[in-house]
């Protein structure tokens, strides 16, 4: 059975879970916790890279223990240890830690003073207003808890579209290895490039009938088989993810890609279109009465209709179908577009490479320049630079952009908005930079008014080049700042002030309806991989993916540009 890195860190954050609950040895619970960090930022697959002889020691934080847990884990699918803890603890306990404001003390406290082992429990303690007479709780915390529960049992289950690409991937290389199978595609969320993903659609094309049932019931990680057919099969993974596979001949599969990619109001607004034209569309094709007239290709289908092509990642219904007949669609950027990254740390700070081997990483990456943009002191998780080490990182940048070929290393910072919107490091030592990333990392929770004002002012510094992962949220984790967006997409603007689109799979921030917005105030955005390692300029791909679902063409990315037009754009902004 295939072993995906989110598998092997949500095995890490589990046992890091049990052990908290269990008041163990908190070194021991961060180190799984660090350990499941790290594994989720790796773009490659573990197991792959393990088969070809990685040892995992290498890895930031992961020593000959873990390590050896982790060969174990690619190898028999289980994390030692883990069996015999999972016994010694209540198993509702953890899911309790998922309500937000309540962590492993508190979990504790509940279930030895009211008996509370699950969130069912948890509810009727509540409605009892129980919990208040807990030491450490009170009404306030009653309400809240309350709230988070209302959300957490209103919200369905979504991946990160980047773990759900684990898990398709797979399946897909599976299915392509079944005889008489020509194609095979992911439909559906997945496809549009939303961030995230609640099931897999998939598609197999084949001339010949396929029993996909007996083929999914076959497949190493199926837990097992919801509903099996001629033409369709749904599928329960083990990773808990549902999978429906249709077979689908060559004839209807531009028909069938096209109809299960979506999205719904989309696919609606087309069957409006053929409607007007006296046809009828579906899964199986276009016809005009009995008579298939398209379907083999998603081209033909939209041909069909009088329109060009449009790119899946369009599809939400936000006027690209108007945009079509307009002959008026965007040419959207591609990861090839990309000439460098504006937001790049090193081992300086909280990342986990030299320079040298993060400019060999880009390099290799196809890119052409980078920005160190290392966090300032201020950020009190990770060793931020202060005047004097990032004085001596400018000078070791120097010494080795002249020994370099084929990439750049740009001066930068990734500096901190303080609350009041100014900045933790003084404009004496911004004014040396060739880049400075200003960004949000604390106080997430001031209102409107006061947001707003604190990114205003952070955006009249006249040497800010690029406001960082701008809506500060985490996708299923934390939600973005509350922010008259509006307001701040005009100053930027006027400052000339580069707006990030974060790459990393867990922020892609700015989200696509706001880089659409942002774009259209004429802002250019800089899509960055915030890269903490070798590996993450990989996920530069997501980031291109965002922009595209945001309507982004290579223009509107400051990114795409070669360093020799891109230094002028850099030194006007810093000088606006």
């Amino acid at each position: 059975m295939p072993v995906h890195n989110e598998d092997l860190a949500a095995a890490f954050d589990e046992m890091a879970d049990l052990l908290s609950l269990k008041a163990e040895n908190p070194f021991r619970i961060n180190a799984y916790r660090r350990a499941s960090q790290v594994i989720r930022s790796l773009p490659e697959e573990l197991e792959s890279k393990i088969a070809e002889g990685f040892d995992p020691d290498t890895l930031p934080g992961i020593g000959a223990d873990l390590a050896k847990k982790i060969r174990t884990f690619v190898k028999t699918g289980e994390l030692p240890g883990l069996a015999s803890l999972r016994r010694s603890v209540p198993p509702g306990l953890r899911e309790i830690m998922s309500v937000q404001n309540i962590g492993p003390k508190r979990v504790r406290a509940l279930y030895e003073a009211l008996g509370v082992h699950d969130l069912k429990t948890l509810r009727a303690a509540l409605a009892k207003h129980r919990v208040r007479e807990v030491r450490g709780f009170g009404p306030k915390m009653e309400e809240r808890l309350t709230k988070a529960i209302d959300e957490i049992e209103g919200r369905s289950r979504r991946l990160l579209r980047s773990v759900a690409a684990q898990y398709a991937t797979s399946l897909e290389a599976y299915l392509r290895t079944l005889p008489g199978v020509s194609k095979v595609d992911t439909a559906g969320s997945f496809r549009r490039g939303r961030e995230t993903v609640g099931d897999l659609d998939i598609l197999v094309c084949s001339e010949h009938p396929l029993d996909i049932g007996h083929a999914l019931l076959s497949y190493d990680e199926t837990a097992n088989l919801l509903a099996q057919g001629a033409t369709r099969s749904t599928a329960i993974l083990k990773s808990g993810l549902q999978v429906d596979v249709r077979v689908v001949p060559p004839e209807s599969y531009g028909a069938a890609l096209y109809y299960f990619t979506g999205s719904k109001a989309h696919n609606i607004h087309v069957r409006r279109l053929a409607t007007a034209r006296k046809l009828k569309i579906n899964e199986y094709g276009v016809f005009r009465g009995s008579k298939r007239i398209a379907g083999d290709t998603e081209a033909s289908v939209l041909a069909s209709l009088g329109l060009p092509y449009i790119e899946p990642e369009l599809r939400e219904d936000r006027g690209e179908i108007e945009a079509a007949q307009a002959r008026a669609l965007p040419t959207l950027v591609t990861r090839r577009d990309l000439r460098g990254d504006l937001h790049v740390h090193t081992k300086a700070t909280d990342g986990t490479a030299s320079l040298a081997a993060m400019a060999e990483a880009a390099r290799q990456a196809g890119l052409e320049y980078i920005a160190i943009t290392d966090h300032s002191k201020h950020l009190g998780m990770v060793r931020g630079l202060d005047a004097t080490r990032l004085a001596r990182q400018m000078h070791e940048i120097d010494a080795l952009n002249a020994t370099l070929e084929g990439i750049t290393l740009l001066k930068g910072i990734e500096v901190d908005i303080l609350q009041d919107g100014s900045l933790a490091m003084p404009d004496s030592v911004l004014e040396q930079l060739d880049v400075v990333v200003a960004s949000v990392h604390d106080h997430f929770d001031l209102n409107r008014r006061q947001q707003t004002d604190r990114l205003l002012r952070a955006l009249d510094c006249p040497y800010v080049s690029v406001l960082g992962h701008p809506m500060s949220r985490l996708i299923e984790e934390r939600p973005a700042i509350d922010c008259d967006w509006g307001m701040v997409f005009r100053r930027a603007s006027e400052r000339t002030i580069c707006l990030e689109l974060n790459a990393q799979p867990a922020r892609l921030d700015l989200d696509d309806v706001m880089v659409r917005e942002a774009a259209s105030n004429g802002v250019l955005i800089s899509i960055a991989s915030d890269a903490h390692g070798t590996a993450s300029f990989d996920f530069l791909g997501g980031g291109v993916l965002q922009a595209r679902r945001g309507w982004l063409s290579k223009e509107q990315v400051v990114n795409t540009r070669p360093l020799r037009e891109l230094r002028p754009l850099l030194r006007k902004t810093m000088l606006a």
